[in-house]
């Protein structure tokens, strides 16, 4: 179940530069998770300032 980012992101930038595998850019109301990239470790929310990554 790959990770989705909440309407709560606020564009920072701090969950994309975590992904290690580079699922997260920037959309345009805030950044999204490809689920096709994502292999679910949880970097993203762990780094999100206001926890807006979470498991789908």
């Amino acid at each position: 179940m790959a990770y989705v980012i909440s309407d709560e992101c606020i564009s920072c930038g701090a969950c994309a530069a975590e992904c290690p595998v580079s699922a997260i850019s920037e959309g345009d109301a805030h950044y999204e998770i490809n689920p096709d990239v994502c292999i679910e470790c949880g970097a993203c929310n762990s780094t999100c300032p206001v926890g807006a990554p979470n498991p789908q």
